[in-house]
């Protein structure tokens, strides 16, 4: 089977829900955010923004309003439980949290900040850094109180937050990938 860096890299991330409290170095993150610059875009419109906060009090303030928001419209048990739960914290603890937001007048934004989030990802994991995809935050962005966090952030008026990355030092290294699902693959030749 054929392999190389990316491959491997690709193989070789899992989500990380367990970080140490050390901040993550600048260079790390720059490389980090600049490779979600990278991600590609329907038109190149790159009409995208990304928001680092590393900042413990906001971070903090962030996961309590989620779980706030949250327990008011979600509909999953899953959901209401992790929300009601003193212990959890929406990041998992993660230093620092790039929130993606888009131009919400962009063709398909979402899907463009999802390949920026993903990149972002891959990038953290083949510079050492653990990372989990988070879209709990956005209980908060869509709640009412919503457009005031996404002032303090300063989050550009016009744009929405799709999603964003926790990234931080692993506390325990990942069990390794579970078994692939079989049958997803079909071939027309």
């Amino acid at each position: 089977m054929l392999t190389n860096e990316t491959l491997t890299t690709i193989k070789q991330r899992r989500s990380i829900r367990a970080f140490k409290d050390e901040q993550i170095k600048d260079n790390e993150l720059q490389a980090v955010v600049e490779a979600g610059t990278f991600a590609p875009s329907a038109r190149n419109q790159q009409a995208w923004h990304f928001t680092v906060v590393q900042n413990k009090e906001m971070l903090a303030t962030l996961s309590r309003e989620a779980k706030k928001a949250a327990l008011q419209v979600a509909d999953s048990e899953f959901i209401r439980q992790a929300a009601s739960s003193e212990n959890f914290n929406v990041f998992y603890g993660a230093p620092t949290v790039v929130i993606v937001s888009g131009d919400e007048k962009a063709m398909v934004i979402d899907l463009d900040c999802a390949a920026a989030n993903q990149t972002m990802l891959l990038a953290a994991q083949s510079v050492g850094l653990g990372s989990c995809w988070i879209n709990f935050v956005l209980f908060l962005f869509n709640s009412p109180g919503g457009e005031e966090y996404k002032k303090q952030l300063g989050i550009p008026a016009g744009y929405k937050p799709f999603c964003s990355v926790a990234l931080g030092y692993k506390n325990a290294e990942p069990a390794g990938a579970p078994p692939r699902k079989e049958g997803l693959i079909n071939y027309i030749r």
